[in-house]
């Protein structure tokens, strides 16, 4: 399928909407202020983004919380309940990683498509409703079916997941294997593969170091070559294009990533690449061989660049804010175990006990409740919160602290 085609066709049929808005800006602007904002932690930003009450001292990262992205997307779905009163309206999936944001639409009667055994369930779709593309995007599949039933498409997919997008179609056309550094199950990363031909996804440095082995190791005999084929396609099973084959698809690439990921991988990962092709093919021909564009979100690398530089102050602990599915978040809470700083990673306040529980999702693992987490006497808690998390979420958390100290001094030992 040419997908470019496609893409331009959709943007110029009048049942799209992706840069035009329906003329509500400003009130909506005023609604997600009073939903979403808080005085807590603009006085915090004013404030150096240092702030002390009681025991309690909060170090915020300089940059954290809504991108521009989250915002126009929760924007845009926003004026599109508005302008569409009547009409029933889908969103695809989750509009971003946050479920208060997620549960506010519900409550605006936005309905979400089910996911059963694996797949989407558009049967509940009509021709003609209104249907949301939420930030991470969707697939081209997804967006064919809903353009033939002549739905109303609004369009929230992130400026910088397109941009990814059309870095992938440049490696189609020039016959290059899209090597995409993301997770192959994550809604973002599902809808850039796509937009590719022939792709391999790459969740770390580890697997790129992987294949870099497998293309430049010929194999001693036609045997070994074999196995070695066969274990490279066990080891990416679900992670490549239908017909994958290692040996012919690894002669030229392109790098693309899932714009969540931390930015130095990548980073790694496209230089390793590149090396493994300069060694393999020499400087003359490597541009035959090896391509690369710069597809890493600003706000992405500006709050793991904030959270490198928190992690460098003397703190206690640190509480990441973010969904538990969000790819950001939990790039957010590597840097701090990385450091070594206990941290703890919670979807929202409510995650907070009042009797120094904190239910929290330990990185690659499943949720569980941590007791005495709080130490007693003063404290410097650093603070941080994914694209996907609202500043009110993110005070709620922080006041949920003060009342937790305030109250309890003497618990927070145990």
């Amino acid at each position: 399928m040419d997908t470019r085609a496609f893409r331009r066709s959709l943007n110029k049929s009048d049942n799209y909407y992706r840069n035009q808005g329906f003329g509500e800006k400003e009130q909506i602007a005023t609604q997600m202020g009073e939903e979403y904002q808080s005085d807590l932690v603009q006085t915090i930003r004013d404030q150096g983004y240092t702030y002390t009450q009681g025991d309690v001292t909060i170090k915020l990262a300089k940059d954290f919380g809504f991108c521009w992205g989250v915002e126009r997307a929760i924007a845009m779905a926003y004026e599109a309940r508005q302008h569409f009163p009547s009409q029933r309206i889908w969103i695809t999936n989750e509009i971003i990683h946050n479920p208060g944001v997620n549960q506010r639409l519900k409550e605006m009667n936005v309905g979400f498509i089910q996911v059963i055994d694996g797949t989407k369930d558009f049967t509940v779709v009509g021709d003609g409703d209104v249907v949301i593309l939420p930030a991470f995007g969707a697939s081209v599949e997804e967006m064919k079916l809903l353009s033939d039933r002549d739905c109303t498409i609004v369009d929230t997919t992130c400026p910088w997941v397109s941009k990814v997008w059309t870095t992938v179609e440049k490696h189609k056309k020039r016959a290059f294997t899209s090597i995409i550094h993301g997770k192959y199950k994550h809604e973002e990363t599902v809808a850039t593969k796509s937009f590719a031909d022939t792709y391999l996804v790459l969740l770390n440095l580890d697997e790129a170091q992987y294949v870099a082995n497998y293309i430049l190791n010929s194999g001693d005999s036609p045997e070994e070559r074999l196995r070695q084929r066969n274990e490279f396609l066990t080891k990416f099973e679900h992670a490549y294009s239908e017909g994958f084959d290692p040996d012919r698809d690894l002669d030229a690439v392109g790098i693309a990533n899932q714009t969540t990921m931390l930015k130095g991988e990548t980073e790694q990962i496209g230089k390793l690449l590149e090396r493994t092709m300069l060694k393999k093919y020499g400087p003359q021909a490597i541009n035959d061989h090896f391509s690369s564009f710069n597809t890493i979100c600003d706000a992405t690398q500006e709050r793991q660049d904030a959270m490198f530089e928190l992690v460098d102050m003397n703190m206690d602990l640190m509480v990441v804010i973010g969904g538990f599915n969000s790819s950001n978040t939990t790039h957010l809470q590597e840097i701090a175990i990385e450091r070594g700083i206990p941290s703890y990673h919670i979807d929202g306040p409510d995650r907070i006990a009042p009797d120094n529980q904190i239910e929290h999702q330990p990185l690659h693992e499943a949720i569980t409740t941590t007791e005495g987490w709080l130490p007693a006497g003063k404290i410097v808690i650093g603070v941080t919160s994914g694209a996907s998390t609202p500043d009110k979420s993110v005070a709620q958390v922080i006041q949920r602290i003060f009342e937790l100290k305030a109250a309890t001094p003497a618990a927070a030992a145990v």
